[in-house]
């Protein structure tokens, strides 16, 4: 087995396939990244661990069909630092030769037939531009779960109707949802999926960077292929487990009638969070006072360090206290991808609603909204 390909390719292509790979394998050879060169000449890429698959498809310069397996990660660090020339990698008994201009690198394979074999794709689903599917989903895992003891939290929940896809993720403290509209491959598709956060969110971002369209794939609520979905974009493709479907009923969460709306300029706020932030413990709110036509930001407080900052503000409704964990608000500000940020209230102790400032659809509702949990004010 041999091939030749252009430096930049592969190594862009090696390191997006590694990121699949696990950081402690529960078996040696799942470290590995299976390297094949088919009898069409194309080159293949993939890496598996039981829950996530990576698999990217190349066209070297030439190439001899064959299979080899390798450490992943070491060949990742390897192509990253190759001159910009082309790679040649040819398999010589039990080693695998790269060579790039004057570097020669030998390593040590991996038995491939012990290696897993990829999950196979579920049905193709539809279809949704790289840009706004990179964009919706990170607009919303900002908000999923880090704990894994509750599973449940950790997932971004995919509903779609039609031609309506809702992303939505809570960790309990604040709670993201964003709608946005793709071609279902059937009109009347109708489909619920509970995707790894995580997992999800390096998929998208990755297949972001494709220019092209994405295809989702996954069964309809009973179908074959359940319990799997699966990305694909310009000879990439990825496949993750599902997680359980148990997931909080949010709608009811979201409010729809508020006391006060208050809108500023994104930049401006984040800035000023930023600063007074700058004196507040961890776990220490920062509190925004609401009067008129200003906010008052303020944290610390007694014999702590202490910080105010004051900005002019489009404000209507009641006069209002209300306090935030800064690092939630910060993550919800630059999640909107507006340059004015709306925040609407209730009172001090009711969720608050935070949307970006554009003009919302012909219901009225944001196409995104980031609900925040206040922190309550000690009197």
């Amino acid at each position: 087995m041999m091939f030749r390909i252009e430096r930049d390719v592969l190594a862009e292509a090696v390191a997006w396939t590694a990121r699949s790979l696990p950081a402690r394998p529960s078996v040696p050879v799942l470290a590995g990244m299976r390297l094949e060169v088919t009898e069409k000449g194309q080159l293949k890429l993939s890496g598996f661990d039981y829950e996530v698959s990576a698999e990217v498809t190349l066209e070297p310069q030439s190439g001899e069909a064959g299979v080899v397996l390798v450490s992943g990660r070491l060949l990742a660090e390897i192509t990253r630092a190759l001159p910009a020339q082309p790679v040649d990698l040819v398999v010589e008994g039990a080693k695998a030769v790269v060579t790039c201009g004057s570097a020669r690198f030998t390593l040590l394979t991996m038995p491939v037939e012990d290696y897993p074999s990829l999950p196979t794709m579920p049905p193709a689903a539809g279809r949704v531009g790289s840009d706004v599917f990179a964009s919706a989903v990170g607009q919303v895992a900002v908000a999923a779960g880090k704990d894994d003891t509750l599973p449940m939290l950790t997932g971004v929940r995919m509903e779609i109707e039609g031609d309506t896809v809702t992303l939505a993720a809570t960790d309990r403290y604040r709670l993201a949802v964003r709608e946005l509209k793709w071609q279902p491959g059937q009109p009347d598709f109708s489909a619920i999926a509970m995707i790894p956060g995580r997992t999800l969110a390096d998929a998208a971002k990755a297949l972001g960077s494709t220019g092209a369209e994405v295809e989702v794939a996954m069964s309809s609520v009973g179908g074959t292929g359940e319990g799997m979905i699966g990305f694909s974009s310009a000879g990439r493709r990825t496949t993750t487990r599902l997680l359980d479907p148990e997931f909080p009923k949010y709608r009811s969460l979201l409010p729809t009638e508020f006391s006060a709306r208050a809108e500023l300029s994104t930049g401006t706020f984040v800035e000023a969070v930023k600063r007074v932030a700058l004196v507040a413990e961890r776990n220490t709110p920062v509190r925004l006072a609401f009067r008129g036509g200003e906010v008052v930001l303020e944290a610390g407080s007694g014999d702590e360090a202490q910080a105010v900052e004051v900005l002019p503000v489009d404000f209507e409704g009641d006069d209002i206290n209300i306090a935030f964990n800064h690092q939630f608000l910060l993550e919800g500000l630059g999640a909107i991808d507006s340059d004015v940020a709306r925040l609407q209230m209730t009172t001090s102790t009711k969720p608050a609603i935070l949307t970006g400032g554009k003009p919302a659809d012909d219901d009225g509702v944001p196409d995104y909204r980031y609900l925040i949990m206040p922190i309550r004010l000690s009197s």
